[in-house]
């Protein structure tokens, strides 16, 4: 039989899992717990492979929570991005596939899949699993696992450049935006921005936020511009989330971070997440 310590050789992996489907760290945690207490319960005499069993019964739970949470989100206030979560608390990253699948872009992209077609593709891309063991998990013909994952990564391609910058080119566009933000130069800061780029806030009815995308680079700048006048950007800070650099700043009496997508060497997508609820696993700095 299978001592305790052996399903926490097996969290790490789990949560990063459980994240990557549902975009949420507190709702990944209550996943694998609940996994946990199936793993106690169950009557493992059969179970050769406990890293498989965990994962098939991680990848349910979440499905199945994602299925409730996609009716939520809808209802919420203003537009839903994913929590956003310290680099050390994202499991394991060895492979680019990995770090990729957990970058803030990512999730934020894979809200657009349903929820079929999202753990298909995170199991897929990130773990590598074969298609026959796909189709288990998710109930489904290994022919039509196989059409899920190639709709789903046409869908995650749209838009997106085919080449990653790296972390330092990253970093260096934020330091850009800072400098930029903190001296309250609109034209510096526009130079940033590709022409298509797409402001998305999270207050979540807890902090004022806009509540729709802002499109396009004027209204973007315009955007900041009145922000810059009435809170200027304070204690502004670069730290590591999802993978990736991100910005840290005080904006009036409320934390904000900010995260963004690089496309075509400008930003091309802007994540502001000021809901302090989603705010609690981002590092100090």
């Amino acid at each position: 039989m299978m001592r305790d310590v052996d399903f926490e050789e097996y969290r790490p992996v789990l949560l990063g899992l459980a994240y990557r489907l549902l975009g949420s760290m507190w709702d990944a945690e209550d996943v694998v717990q609940e996994a946990w207490l199936r793993w106690e319960g169950a009557d493992r005499s059969d179970v050769r492979d406990p890293k498989a069993f965990l994962m098939t019964v991680v990848s349910r739970l979440a499905l199945d929570q994602l299925r409730s949470a996609r009716v939520k989100r809808e209802a919420y206030t203003g537009p839903w991005l994913p929590e956003p979560v310290a680099t050390a608390q994202a499991g394991p990253l060895d492979t680019a596939e990995l770090r990729d699948t957990v970058s803030y872009a990512t999730l934020h992209m894979m809200e657009r899949l349903s929820p079929p077609e999202r753990a298909v593709f995170v199991l897929r891309e990130a773990f590598e699993l074969p298609y026959d063991r796909i189709a288990e998990i998710v109930g489904s013909s290994v022919a039509n696992a196989r059409q899920l994952h190639h709709r789903a990564s046409v869908r995650m391609a749209q838009g997106r450049d085919r080449f990653r910058p790296s972390s330092e080119d990253h970093a260096r566009l934020l330091l850009r935006f800072m400098e930029a933000a903190g001296g309250g130069d609109l034209a510096a800061l526009a130079e940033l921005f590709h022409e298509d780029v797409v402001a998305w806030n999270d207050g979540g009815g807890r902090v004022r936020a806009a509540l729709r995308p802002i499109l396009g680079r004027r209204k973007v700048v315009a955007f900041i511009g009145g922000l810059l006048t009435r809170y200027p950007y304070g204690g502004m800070r670069l730290v590591e989330v999802n993978g990736h650099p991100a910005i840290l700043a005080r904006i009036g009496s409320a934390d904000q971070l900010i995260t963004v997508e690089v496309r075509d060497g400008a930003i091309g997508a802007l994540f502001g997440v000021l809901n302090p609820d989603k705010l609690t696993r981002v590092p100090a700095g």
